[in-house]
Parts: C-alpha cells; structure tokens; sequence
C-alpha cells in the first residue's frame, strides 16, 4: 500500500459511508487530527482521526482499527447532545478547535450547519481565545494542587504530573492554535511559547521532563523495553485505548524518527507518557526498567520532588501571561 495523505483521506470517506450504512443512528462523520494538516507524517506513519456523531449512546467511545503497520483508524464515538450548545462548544479548549474547521464527512439533521455556525461565531476573538487557554490552565493548576495530597506513587503519580504538564503547556499553545499533538508536543511547543513572546517556557519544559539531561543514546536504549511494556499492556482490556497493539508502528516509526533528528530530545514526551500510562496496569516486575528511565529524566525521588516545585513556577508564568494577555485586551 502506497501511504499518501489524500489515499488515507479516502479510507477515512469510505469507512464513514460503511459505518453510515451499518448504523442507522449515526447523525454525522468528520475527519480531525493530523490529516488536516499538509504534513501528517512522522516517521512514515500516522494515524486517522475520524469521529463519528451518534444519536443514542455509542457502545464504545473509542475504537483503534489497523490499516497497515504504520497507520491506523483512531475513531471516536460521540453522543449528538454533546453538541446541543455549539456557542458553549466554541470556548472549549479541545472540542472548539476540533469543530472550527474539520472535514465532513457524512451529515444529517444539517449537523455541521447548526453547529459550525455557533463554534465559528467569535471563534478567534480574544476573550473566546482567553477562555480556552483559561480552562486549561485552571485545570492545570487544579491538577498540581491534587499533587500535593495525592497517596499515588509510582507510575500513576509520575501519570498525573505528566498530564498537569500536558494542561499547562495547552494553555500557551491556545493562545495562537489548535492543542498541541501527542508525538510532535515538544517539537511544537517552542513556536507556540515563542508566538506569545515566552520563548524561555520552552527550556523550562524541556527541564520539567528531564530531556535537558538525557542522550539521543540513552533514550534509545529504552525503545526495547518500552516496546514489550506496550505489547504487553495492549493485551488487557482495562488500559487506555491510547496503548493499542495497531498503534506500536505509529509511535515506534515516530520516536525512531525523532531520535535521529536534530531535536531527539522531543522523544521523551510520547515515550514516557505511553510508557507510563502501559506500566499503570502491569506488574511490578514491568516497572523495573521504566523506573531507570525516571531516574535519568530526573522523575524519581529528590530529583522529582524538585520538578513538581518547579511545574508550580511554570503554571504561575502561565497564569501571569494569561493576565497579561488579558489586559493587552482591555478584558
């Protein structure tokens, strides 16, 4: 199979139209996600973002289906009242941006009419801008506050530190675009923090993760490891659908890629959050190695107690450039 983006646009057609046939109750299809942009590929593989609207309960809310060993269908199954309040919708922080400008793909009931109308409306006016990245960082700070009471430890302590981190570092990139994507997190947060006039929260996130202190080398050495956590986690039915076996290529390809780029320090986001979340649900005896990568990246022990002060700082810049923002506007 020859991987194009326009060949895997028609995958996403084809399947809404099965899909459509099959369910009565679908209300809507569209297609989000990387392949809405003109470069969906890292590493030679990507994924297809297809949501799919429903009028009752979906059985499942989210399904993985191979497409070949580099590309998969991440479908999304949504309930039609979700979008019941599409002006709502528009100061969303993830389903907003996601509506703005997606590719449909099967309609009903003029789904899009209705609900694009609402979430374009003063889509980019700044106090609709303010109250995305808004949400995120009072989410953020939320999170880190949960920190400082949790009787986690372990891989779901380090798990809830990584998604204060993931919030925090939302809340800037909303500012001037769509939330950041997984594996190009690190790749792109610097534009963003840069866009805003904070270049220097992109070195401050580097130090959060630890990837200001690892080697290109190093981190290699954890690909085997994390490889047979995934595998083994994408057997139990309990985990997060994030770590699905037809999903391996689509992270593998990409941290490969990304370790003999010039920026392989931007692989630390996707492994160590796939590497956590898989070792949430495992034996101990799993956790074994990926505790060694804790311990290089700095999250483990003193060193870890340091990084979650430390994120306390980085959500105070943010909220501090929020307020700014804020006031630049008269808001």
């Amino acid at each position: 199979m020859r991987i194009t983006r326009d060949a895997l646009i028609r995958i996403a057609k084809e399947t809404a139209q099965k899909r459509a046939y099959a369910e009565p109750g679908l209300v809507a299809a569209y297609l989000t996600g990387s392949l809405r942009t003109e470069n969906p590929f890292l590493g030679n593989s990507t994924d297809i973002d297809l949501v799919l609207v429903h009028a009752e309960e979906p059985k499942a809310r989210r399904e993985i289906v191979a497409v070949s060993p580099e590309v998969h269908l991440d479908i999304h199954h949504n309930l039609r009242s979700e979008y019941d309040k599409p002006k709502e919708l528009r100061v969303h922080p993830w389903l907003g941006p996601e509506l703005y400008d997606p590719q449909p793909l099967y309609v009903t009931q003029h789904f899009f009419e209705f609900v694009q109308a609402g979430v374009r409306d003063k889509f980019h006016e700044p106090v609709s801008v303010l109250a995305r990245a808004r949400r995120v960082a009072g989410n953020a700070r939320q999170t880190w506050n949960d920190l400082q009471t949790s009787q986690a430890s372990g891989p779901e302590l380090v798990l809830a530190y990584l998604t204060c981190i993931h919030l925090a570092a939302n809340a800037v990139a909303l500012l001037t675009d769509y939330p950041l994507p997984e594996r190009r997190f690190l790749l792109q947060f610097p534009a963003r923090a840069g866009a805003v006039g904070q270049p220097g929260l992109a070195q401050q996130l580097l130090s959060l993760l630890g990837a200001d202190r690892v080697s290109a080398g190093a981190l290699a050495g954890f690909l085997p490891d994390w490889e047979k956590s995934f595998l083994e986690a994408a057997n139990n039915p309990i985990v997060e659908k994030r770590i699905a076996a037809p999903r391996l290529g689509y992270y593998k390809l990409a941290f490969e890629s990304l370790l003999s780029s010039e920026t392989p320090q931007a692989v630390v986001w996707p492994l160590m959050l796939t590497w956590t979340i898989a070792v949430c649900i495992l034996p101990p005896m799993w956790k074994v190695r990926w505790r060694s990568a804790c311990e290089l990246l700095g999250l483990d022990g003193g060193p870890f107690d340091e990084k979650v002060a430390s994120l306390d700082h980085f959500i105070d810049a943010i909220d501090d450039l929020l307020e700014k923002t804020a006031s630049s506007q008269g808001l």
